[in-house]
């Protein structure tokens, strides 16, 4: 992975490159200030400071840099939001492209800008050389400094999602899945349990159901981390790990299952959230649960029709094997439940419907808890990492009804899907415990500056800056 640590290194007076940060408030005022040369230059360009735009100018000793000799080559003006107030997003464009060399801002503080200078900088490289890969552009930072780590902690959570998304279900199997936290429970001295193949079966009825068709090459497992003092609040995070999705007996279409590689994005999240939580050493007790299987065809699979029985005791009538996401994560719910946490996370790439409604960048956010909510948006909206409540609309319940069992896996008819998916997911959920379900995409259909096609972290910034905000101050 990108060491982003690198790419930020402290101000000391040592030669850099001037970034100078304009809006399109103080553009005009900027402009007028420069040399007939300068002008000359930001009009052909047609540079008006607009966000995200940038443009490298020639260093002649002119006021656009006022100490040329010593800084560089040329210098850039780049336009944000805000001049007097970093966002996130702000240096997506500089820190991806800029010719490789050492730049200090002039005219605002990166603090909360580093997130955008960094993660651009990172390419899933895994299965590919890039061709003429751009060399790492430094930040030099001096009252910011404080806020490096936080940034490289931001940056290298959404690099860890990205690349587990990204990477093919061959080599993301749930053996990988458990592999990569069984490494997170031993940097941080955490405990690992993980319940495997058919020992799933009594306790974790609905996983061993999705995942057996898989058994001999891909098991079934629960994986379980638990970290943190005991005398600090419990919180459980639960993520979807359906590492190739076919639909099963209720198969997808090959245009349907290009890019299924990517339903353990969830999973993804929760990890990387863990792994914040963890790094950060938030005073908190850390559960996580990643339900992880392969739903794969068989002559063991799971049919229409079937009843599964569940850990919570609910029978659950199958109504479409292609909603497997919700019956593993209703039994990780179930058991996340019983140590009576405080506050229970979910992600999944769970239903297509939330994907209609909102849109790939979009994460629908379902929560029984209205301030857990607002805090959630909220924090979704100071990192740009937006998300979007949507209801838990009970008087939808009678549409997950069975003629046989407790109840459907899928809603009748095609309304509401995204909303009856977390009504079913509900049923699992204790209800005096605050809890949030994250139906996101995990997935960039198309590329924007420092996002590429491919495997996205979304909801996560958000989820970890309302993390810390409660639990850090």
């Amino acid at each position: 992975m990108t060491d982003f640590k690198t790419l930020i290194a402290a101000d000391k007076g040592q030669k850099a490159r001037t970034i100078q940060i304009l809006d399109v408030f103080n553009f005009e005022d900027w402009l007028k200030d420069q040399p007939d040369s300068v002008r000359s230059l930001v009009t052909a360009y047609k540079f008006v400071a607009n966000p995200e735009s940038y443009l490298l100018l020639p260093v002649t000793g002119g006021k656009v840099d006022k100490d040329s000799s010593e800084q560089g080559d040329f210098t850039v003006v780049a336009g944000v939001r805000n001049h007097k107030a970093m966002e996130p997003w702000d240096l997506v464009k500089l820190g991806g492209k800029l010719p490789e060399g050492q730049y200090r801002l002039a005219g605002a503080s990166a603090k909360d800008g580093l997130f955008g200078w960094l993660i651009p900088q990172h390419q899933f490289e895994r299965y590919k050389e890039i061709e003429n890969k751009q060399g790492p552009s430094v930040l030099l930072v001096k009252d910011e400094i404080a806020q490096v780590d936080e940034a490289v902690r931001q940056a290298e959570a959404t690099a860890l999602v990205r690349d587990m998304v990204n990477t093919p279900a061959a080599d993301m199997g749930p053996d990988k899945l458990e592999d990569i936290v069984e490494k997170l429970s031993e940097t941080h001295d955490a405990d690992l349990k993980v319940t495997r193949g058919d020992t799933l079966e009594k306790n974790f009825p609905m996983i061993h159901g999705v995942g057996k068709a898989a058994m001999r090459e891909h098991a079934p497992r629960l994986i379980e981390l638990k970290w943190g003092k005991s005398d600090h609040p419990k919180i459980a995070i639960i993520g979807k790990g359906v590492t190739f999705d076919s639909g099963g007996l209720s198969m997808k279409s090959p245009a349907g299952m290009l890019i299924m590689k990517k339903d353990m994005g969830g999973a993804a999240h929760a990890i990387a959230l863990a792994k914040l939580v963890m790094e950060a050493k938030l005073p908190v007790q850390l559960h996580l649960l990643i339900p992880a299987v392969e739903n794969s065809v068989d002559g063991n699979a799971l049919r229409p029709g079937d009843v599964l029985n569940s850990r919570q005791g609910l029978t659950v009538e199958i109504g479409n094997t292609d909603a497997e996401g919700r019956l593993v994560l209703g039994d990780a719910l179930t058991l996340a439940g019983e140590d009576e946490p405080e506050l229970m996370i979910d992600f999944a790439t769970l239903t297509g419907a939330a994907r209609i409604a909102l849109g790939p960048d979009l994460p629908a956010l379902f929560c029984n808890d209205d301030d857990m909510a607002a805090g959630l948006l909220e924090s979704g909206d100071e990192q740009d990492d937006p998300l979007w409540r949507m209801p838990l609309w009970s008087r939808y319940e009678y549409r997950l009804k069975s003629a046989i069992a407790d109840t459907n896996n899928v809603a009748t008819g095609s309304f509401a899907g995204c909303i009856t998916a977390a009504l079913f997911l509900e049923k699992f959920v204790p209800g005096d415990v605050a809890w949030a379900h994250f139906d996101t995409y995990a997935w960039r259909p198309a590329s924007k500056s420092g996002r590429p096609k491919g495997g996205e972290a979304l909801g996560l910034r958000a989820s970890w800056a309302y993390l810390k905000k409660r639990y850090a101050g």
